[in-house]
């Protein structure tokens, strides 16, 4: 009786919170103000520094872990940060390599995976072959540190780019497989969808996404609602921009459309992200990582039907 009174005593004097339990309104998103609809650096000093390049951010869907890419040395590596004992650890590096890249990391929908793009050869000791996209499990206290690949029905024998998952656990990907070489440049958007706990083999989504020029870095709406993603083609705002295309009554993805000036600038913008409770739009602009209120998804949707 007297070890539970003092381990309560403690407890009454300093709160725990361990991975994964709530994370207080106060300390949201790395103790960061909230933006409004303007497009604001993200985590100035802390993760968005003028002497570094990240992109690629993402937060778990309950708020208590955040993922971005950083680039040393000329190799990307990935970082996390977790809301711990009541705040928040100093960025980590989960996976990174001074042969390798590893970038674009997202979770899957139970948390149990941490998917990425690497470059690394399939035994991880080889010459660097073209980028797939691989997953570490989730352990006790981290991640595993072996990749594993996640397979032919994603991976082809060119590049596989970010990745996004729905919450039934299919895969939104870009990749240029199939293409000939002069035609490298021309990526597409594609779906595997997960039955019976494998991915089955991709499809490429419709000309209304898709086009003969680049597109990218996607994130789909876990309601399959509304998909985002970077394109290179003709008539944007900057070098690359952000698109967004949302589903029709008949589950039909809608023509794309240019997210505006609002997000997009003469820059190149690039790996979105919208956090789980749907307030934020994450992306990367030219080496840093910006938020803006996601009310813009709402305005857009609104101003084309």
């Amino acid at each position: 009786m007297t070890y539970l009174r003092i381990l309560l005593a403690l407890l009454l004097i300093s709160p725990i919170t361990l991975p994964g339990q709530p994370v207080p309104e106060s300390a949201m998103y790395l103790n960061q103000k909230p933006p409004g609809s303007v497009a604001t650096l993200f985590a100035p000093n802390l993760i968005s520094s003028k002497n570094q390049y990240e992109y690629g951010s993402t937060f778990s869907k309950d708020g208590t872990e955040f993922y971005y890419a950083v680039i040393i040395n000329d190799k990307p590596q990935i970082r996390w940060s977790r809301f711990v004992n009541n705040a928040w650890e100093k960025p980590q590096t989960i996976i990174g390599s001074t042969n390798y890249e590893y970038n674009d990391p997202f979770l899957s929908p139970d948390k149990k995976r941490l998917y990425f793009i690497s470059d690394q050869a399939k035994d991880g000791k080889g010459k660097k072959k073209d980028f797939d996209i691989w997953y570490l499990e989730r352990q006790k206290d981290g991640w595993s540190q072996t990749p594993v690949n996640a397979g032919p029905a994603i991976n082809t024998n060119k590049n596989e780019y970010y990745m996004s998952f729905t919450k039934t656990g299919s895969m939104y990907f870009s990749s240029n497989g199939g293409t000939n070489q002069a035609a490298d440049q021309n990526y597409d958007i594609r779906l595997s969808r997960f039955s019976k706990g494998t991915f089955e083999p991709s499809n490429k989504l419709a000309n209304t996404v898709n086009s003969e020029h680049y597109e990218a870095d996607v994130f789909v709406s876990p309601d399959e609602q509304y998909i985002i993603f970077c394109s290179e083609r003709p008539g944007g705002l900057g070098k690359g921009d952000l698109y967004i295309s949302f589903k029709d009554s008949s589950g039909e993805w809608q023509k794309a459309k240019n997210m505006g000036n609002a997000v997009n600038t003469e820059g190149y913008e690039f790996c979105p992200f919208v956090t789980g409770d749907g307030k934020y739009l994450f992306f990367s602009r030219d080496g840093d990582i910006f938020w803006m209120s996601a009310t813009i998804i709402e305005s857009l949707r609104e101003s084309i039907r």
